[in-house]
């Protein structure tokens, strides 16, 4: 299209909006124009020469930011390679002008997005029996494929990216080390083959005065990058610990894999339109899987055209590119789930089989076990007066607030030298806050009352801290009132191996169903991001670092952003075995084969010990090893995502600029639809218990043995009756591809959701469906 092409929709606009489209109240911001799919000829060049468009997005630009603002008439980011568009200052006005070109899918205000903040590979090996894993070690699995880490960047020294032994980079590479002040292209190497930072400005609470700028150079200055990069594809790293904790062989899920980053995140949060631009150029340099442990907040969710990470990974998608995706951490509240995309990889939190407390010494001889990772000096030999936060409040402060250990809420001067009790009645204030609370005035420790966070151990440096729930919170607080001088000890932490339940939802993983629509299941799957030990930024703070230490080249950090660069490991895995497969293939394999009991060999629980539900774990725990040789795949097409944005309400239009296709949407386009896209799970949003059946439809793919025959088992439960025609898939030669149908009648059935499984099984492979029912 021309620059003249793309201005014409413009003449036609009133002169007013032309020339007042900055009113004195409108504060220009960073807004992202997306404008489709782009004009690729196969070869992964754009038609047309580039220059030509930014020329043209500067003509549209100056169409409608006045004269006297010539300064904002400049494109702060292109997108040109995977999809078409750019990100630039304009007002609301202004965007809502841009919004009414033809060539326009969406334009929406930049966000700034959240980072979803060793044994774990050991553990899911072991509990899927390590199968014939000496078998896969024996074959040697391919190195070239390529990781895309999109995050706060990457410590090109750490052990964890050592190319010691790992071949020559892949010649389809086409990626770039950029240089900064402090990271050079030899900080890169045959592991770390490539690294790329944007130095844009982001805009905070939307005031444009107030910047923050990633620093110039990929090289992670916050830690979180680093840890999420060793996680995927970190190569053996023997005796690593943090500070003696957690000591083994750190590595990754394939540590034969190599790690492109891209620094999109600074301390402060990600800007979306960065990270459109950083998948953009991960698909450009030729990843094989993009990571993402980011994500909106829960409370500000966007649909789907609106969303960067979703629009970046749509075009990923459509390029042969996986994207996988932290499902974020506001949980354990239902609807936070976030990255729902039914072309992500959502992925959910669970702990591992090993644990981190801190126990408590009474000065009666008593002794609790909390859960803390701390490195304390305190002894069993001495202990300290203990006070209870509300005792001890400040001047005119409520005892709610001083019992929550609130800022400001305590008395210093009774604070000093003492154990701190707090309570968490109040989430708003953090447990790092009501630890810098205590420590600020100069208490010598804090026992925290939190039967929800317990199961999450917080770090606390060297400052004594430990966490317990409400039965040994209740007798520690009997003790401080029977007692006229009652004291304690914190004592330092200790890692306890093969700790049960595990795997178990973590308290914080966000919950399904999703918001945007209930009729895919989501999240997708689980993986361990509880007290993982991976690499970090070393940092020298004060307080962190043990006395007579030095910084720690490894850490334990939790979040679904652990748990995301598991599923890209295990993903990475599989495609270095089989390279033919799709990222539908591979998504589909981790979840049909999905791990639903743990090493108790009981249902899968969350973090209230009562059995968890696929909004809370999908379809189960990843089990990489089984997943390896899944029998059947759903292998879910872009013609099946076009399909779903139609189901979903996107205007033909729209959905065509994102293909680049002439694609026409089914006659009957309705949201309940969207539960027939050929996914590897099942979700109805509504069955009404009052009308006939409903019937969904599913395509499977044999990628086993010809000649084999499934037969289905149905796990449902009581009342709602489900049926599977046929019962019996026939793979005969020639055949690799049969549909079947499911059924679900819901008379007699409980309202609310109900869950359930489809399982198919030839003798050897078992390949289950995960169904999710709402009755009504």
């Amino acid at each position: 299209m021309t620059p003249l092409q793309l201005l014409l929709p413009f003449l036609s606009l009133p002169f007013f909006l032309l020339c007042g489209a900055t009113a004195s109240n409108q504060i220009p911001k960073h807004h992202v124009i997306y404008m489709g799919s782009s004009l690729s000829n196969g070869n992964g060049r754009v038609l047309g020469a580039e220059d030509a468009a930014e020329s043209a997005y500067l003509q549209m630009l100056s169409s409608i930011i006045p004269s006297h603002e010539i300064e904002r008439i400049s494109i702060i980011h292109k997108y040109n390679h995977a999809f078409r568009g750019f990100s630039a200052m304009l007002t609301e006005t202004e965007a809502s002008i841009l919004s009414g070109h033809d060539d326009v899918v969406s334009i929406f205000p930049d966000s700034i997005l959240e980072l979803h903040t060793t044994r774990s590979w050991d553990f899911l090996e072991a509990e899927s029996g390590r199968l014939s894993s000496n078998k896969y070690q024996r074959r040697g699995l391919s190195s070239d494929v390529i990781i895309g880490m999109i995050d706060t960047g990457i410590w090109p020294e750490s052990s964890s990216f050592n190319d010691e032994g790992i071949g020559a980079v892949p010649s389809r590479w086409k990626g770039v080390c950029m240089e900064g002040s402090d990271f050079r292209k030899s900080n890169c190497n045959r592991k770390l083959i490539g690294a790329r930072y944007y130095n844009v400005p982001l805009t905070i609470d939307g005031n444009q005065s107030s910047l923050a700028r990633t620093k110039g150079s990929p090289r992670d200055s916050v830690g979180h990058g680093t840890h999420t990069a060793s996680i995927a594809a970190g190569v053996q790293v023997l005796n690593a610990s943090y500070y003696g904790l957690a000591k083994g062989t750190a590595k990754g899920g394939l540590p034969s894999a190599r790690i492109a980053c891209y620094k999109a995140c600074s301390d402060v949060g990600c800007s979306g339109a960065t990270i459109l631009k950083a998948i953009d150029d991960a698909i450009r340099d030729g990843v094989d899987i993009i990571s993402i442990s980011i994500g909106m907040s829960s409370l500000f969710q966007s649909d789907y055209l609106n969303d960067p990470i979703a629009i970046g990974a749509f075009h990923a998608e459509q390029m042969g590119v996986m994207v996988i995706c932290s499902g974020g951490n506001d949980g354990p509240d239902p609807y936070t789930i976030v990255n729902a995309a039914p072309w992500i990889f959502t992925v959910a939190a669970s702990n591992i089989d090993r644990d981190f407390q801190s126990n408590i010494v009474l000065g009666n001889g008593r002794n609790f076990t909390g859960s803390a990772i701390n490195f304390s000096n305190l002894t069993r030999s001495r202990t300290y007066p203990l006070v209870f936060g509300k005792d001890i409040a400040g001047y005119y402060t409520p005892e709610s607030e001083a019992r929550n250990c609130y800022p400001g809420s305590l008395d210093p001067k009774k604070v000093v030298g003492k154990i701190v009790v707090c309570v968490d009645d109040d989430p708003a204030v953090s447990r790092k806050i009501k630890k810098l609370v205590v420590e600020d005035a100069k208490a010598k420790g804090l026992i925290l009352i939190d039967e929800a966070e317990k199961s999450v151990p917080f770090d606390s440096g060297i400052f004594p801290y430990t966490e317990v729930g409400n039965i040994a919170g209740f007798q520690i607080l009997q003790y401080i009132n029977a007692t006229k001088n009652p004291t304690a000890t914190i004592l330092p932490t200790v890692d306890v191996p093969r700790y049960r339940p595990a795997p178990a939802v973590a308290y914080f993983s966000s919950r399904g169903p999703a918001e945007l629509t209930e009729n895919i299941l989501k999240p997708d799957i689980m993986a361990p991001g509880v007290a993982i030990l991976a690499a970090i930024a070393p940092k020298n703070e004060t307080g962190t670092v043990p006395n007579g230490k030095k910084p720690s080249t490894f850490s334990i950090k939790s979040g679904t952003s652990m748990a995301c660069p598991h599923v890209t490991g295990a993903a990475a895995f599989i495609k270095s075995v089989h390279r033919r497969w799709t990222s539908s293939m591979i998504k589909s394999a981790l979840m049909t084969t999905a791990t639903v009991f743990n090493n108790m060999k009981k249902p899968l629980t969350n973090s209230s010990n009562t059995f968890a539900n696929p909004h809370e774990v999908g379809v189960g725990e990843i089990n990489p090893l089984k997943a390896l040789s899944p029998g059947l795949v759903f292998e879910t097409t872009t013609e099946n995502y076009l399909e779903f944005l139609c189901y979903y309400g996107y205007p033909e239009k729209n959905i065509r600029s994102m293909s680049n296709t002439k694609f026409i949407c089914p006659k009957i386009s309705i949201d309940e639809l969207i539960s027939n896209v050929n996914y590897p799970s099942i979700s109805i949003s509504k069955l009404n218990r009052h009308q006939p059946a409903k019937t969904i439809q599913r395509t499977v793919t044999n990628v086993a043995a010809l000649n084999s025959t499934y037969i289905a088992k149905v796990h449902a439960p009581v009342g709602l009756i489900v049926k599977v025609l046929p019962e019996k898939l026939v793979f005969a030669e020639g055949v690799r591809r049969v549909s079947f149908q499911v059924s679900f009648y819901g008379k007699e059935a409980p309202r609310g959701y109900n869950f359930g499984s489809i399982t198919w099984f030839d003798g050897r492979h078992s390949v289950r469906t995960v169904f999710s029912v709402n009755v009504e």
